[in-house]
């Protein structure tokens, strides 16, 4: 990704007509303080051949091959640079692309990508910073298909009709179950019910925004994670661990689910600011070994603030950083800016 560029790479999939357009139109309006663009995997279909559309009613539009995916990811690999790009607008009636008419589509905070197999390829599964899979049930989701081609693809009702009966049993249920089903395991976020389902859009909205609200640090670093600063700071970066799920038979007989950390746990803490944090983890874990390390900083030409960030995850790149704030800068005296005096010295009242 081009320095600089931050782009929300949101992706939909689901059967046909799951619901997946009114769940991307949903989270549009609610982004309504964001540019956010929709981007169709429809737009990538391949133009029939003379001979295919001789056969159209035997040919199979939920198959992978039905699309062109290198031009997909193409133009994601632009939009990701910071390039702007241009998408083909396909014609369903004639079921081939507008050989002169394209949609230009800019740079923009959240990019959406919507359709039934945008999970099916790992390539493009890759690029995207969130999943979502629509899970409808397979009878609304054909009476929708039935509506969609008549209303919005023009195709005649006695087709559409005819269609539904024959091809869906022959193409479309067994395209759903051979690629877009299994791929419903990627998913970050299923949502049942589709549009109807205010609860989970909301959810996603708000995840969206967290994103984009976040430090420029972390949008260059995934590793780096700034979390909101409260009295229960220790307990929040504890919670950025990994877990395992661990079942506690309690004194009653009764059997507990929780979760125990992964890995044994011990603290370091850095003198003498780091100080001020032991007791608080010493109370979320009990009985934990804490040691000592002193940063030298007078006259040494140390970088500390975002300048000691960019070190050391460029250094080590897969180091996890949770922190609940990043200073602007350090000045020429390498003091902290904007800066209010030494923590370790406010802390132990030796601040003069």
């Amino acid at each position: 990704m081009a320095e600089g560029v931050y782009v929300q790479f949101v992706r939909v999939s689901g059967g046909t007509a799951s619901g997946k357009t009114t769940v991307c139109d949903m989270i549009i309006q609610q982004l309504h303080d964001h540019r956010v663009v929709l981007v169709n995997q429809d737009s990538f279909y391949r133009g029939l051949t003379a001979e295919e559309a001789k056969r159209v009613h035997e040919y199979n539009f939920d198959h992978p091959d039905a699309f062109d995916t290198e031009q997909l990811l193409e133009c994601i690999g632009k939009l990701k640079c910071g390039q702007s790009v241009q998408v083909p607008i396909y014609d369903f009636k004639k079921h081939r692309r507008c050989s002169e008419s394209f949609r230009q589509v800019n740079v923009s905070d959240v990019i959406i990508l919507e359709g039934i197999l945008v999970f099916h390829d790992q390539r493009v599964r890759n690029t995207m910073n969130m999943k979502i899979f629509v899970d409808t049930d397979a009878d609304v989701r054909l009476a929708r298909r039935i509506r969609r081609d008549t209303l919005e693809r023009g195709r005649d009702v006695n087709s559409v009709l005819e269609q539904a009966r024959l091809l869906y049993a022959k193409f479309v249920k067994p395209a759903f179950d051979d690629f877009v089903l299994p791929s419903k395991k990627y998913a970050d976020v299923i949502i049942p019910r589709g549009g109807d389902n205010h609860v989970a859009i909301d959810l996603i909205v708000q995840h969206i925004r967290t994103k984009l609200g976040l430090h420029d640090l972390c949008k260059i670093y995934p590793n780096v994670n700034v979390i909101q600063s409260t009295f229960q700071v220790v307990e929040h970066g504890l919670g950025h661990l990994p877990f395992t799920e661990k079942q506690v038979v309690t004194p009653t007989g009764s059997v507990y689910t929780g979760v125990d950390f992964c890995k044994k746990l011990c603290g370091v803490s850095i003198v003498r600011s780091g100080e001020s944090m032991e007791n608080a983890l010493r109370a979320c874990c009990k009985g934990i070994k804490i040691g000592k390390i002193l940063i030298h900083r007078d006259g040494d030409n140390g970088k500390q603030a975002p300048e000691g960030i960019h070190c050391v995850c460029k250094r080590f790149p897969y180091l996890k950083i949770v922190t609940s704030e990043i200073d602007v800068a350090l000045n020429e005296e390498f003091r902290v800016i904007p800066g209010m005096g030494e923590f370790g010295d406010r802390y132990f009242g030796t601040d003069d």
